[in-house]
């Protein structure tokens, strides 16, 4: 376990815009429960793995911040512009915000850290904190690697573009029902799923290997975020490209990479070896 944290987060103004913001897409996703049909819970379903899987998990998460493997580029930029549909901002603020909780896991320095509290950890850092949507320039310490690559950083300034298109594509397809499903229901869904990793997966599970902070396997933040949860083996193995480890933790994402590598558009795939003498743990 770390030292104390001697600064008071809670003491940061609210960031009205972006509060504001997610207060609409919940209101959004409230209203998506009055207008229920199967094809739209479809729609968000797919949504949901294109955004938080494709995106997040193998994109942004394995994929850009740890370099868990290699790819094409143009198989580089279109996980990218997955991973802007989760609206949970541009490539590089990501990243560099996800480098800098490694670096600094539950101390100073750590953007959501779990001890200023699970709300703090799960959401509060993004209310009580400075936009980052398209201040790139002050994460370009933290991703020097997507700083200088020009789809990147078009993809941070303008990471909202995405989702414009697609608000188009599905109320073509489906009118309000499919865009209160699609977006609002699936975006609110995803965000909280993303939260529970920075809280949840630091309270509550289990420690297969002792890292100094308090990182754990949670296997129902894994259900939500496709493997994300398992996240005690995650900080233990950081650039490892699969998180679960063990036959049972399902980690679907994982499984999304090991498909690119059949088709040879995934290769130097860094996996970590769970030792024998835990395999049962």
């Amino acid at each position: 376990m770390t030292g104390e944290i001697t600064i008071n987060p809670h003491k940061k103004p609210i960031n009205w815009p972006i509060t504001l913001f997610m207060l609409i897409l919940h209101t959004g996703a409230a209203l998506a429960l009055f207008t229920f049909s199967w094809p739209a819970l479809g729609v968000a379903v797919l949504m949901w793995w294109i955004a938080g899987s494709l995106g997040i998990g193998i994109g942004y998460h394995r994929l850009l911040t740890h370099r868990g493997f290699k790819t094409p580029k143009y198989v580089e930029y279109f996980l990218t512009l997955c991973g802007a549909l989760a609206l949970e901002g541009g490539p590089i603020s990501w990243v560099a915000t996800h480098r800098r909780h490694h670096a600094h896991a539950e101390r100073d320095n750590d953007p959501h850290s779990p001890r200023h509290g699970f709300w703090w950890s799960h959401l509060g850092w993004i209310v009580n904190g400075v936009s980052d949507n398209r201040e790139v320039k002050s994460f370009e310490r933290h991703a020097p690697d997507l700083s200088k690559d020009r789809f990147h950083l078009w993809m941070s300034r303008w990471n909202v573009v995405p989702q414009f298109v697609l608000f188009g594509i599905l109320y073509w397809a489906g009118g309000w029902r499919f865009v209160l499903w699609g977006i609002c229901a699936r975006v609110v869904f995803s965000w909280h799923a993303t939260g529970f990793v920075s809280s949840a997966a630091h309270v509550w599970g289990r420690r297969r290997f002792e890292t100094p902070d308090n990182s754990r396997n949670n296997w129902w933040v894994s259900l939500m975020t496709f493997g994300e949860g398992w996240h005690n083996n995650h900080h233990a193995h950081p650039a490892s490209a699969r998180q679960g480890l063990a036959w049972y933790e399902i980690d679907i994402n994982w499984y999304g990479i090991w498909i690119l590598k059949q088709f040879g558009l995934a290769r130097k795939v860094r996996v970590a070896k769970l030792p024998k003498k835990m395999a049962h743990i």
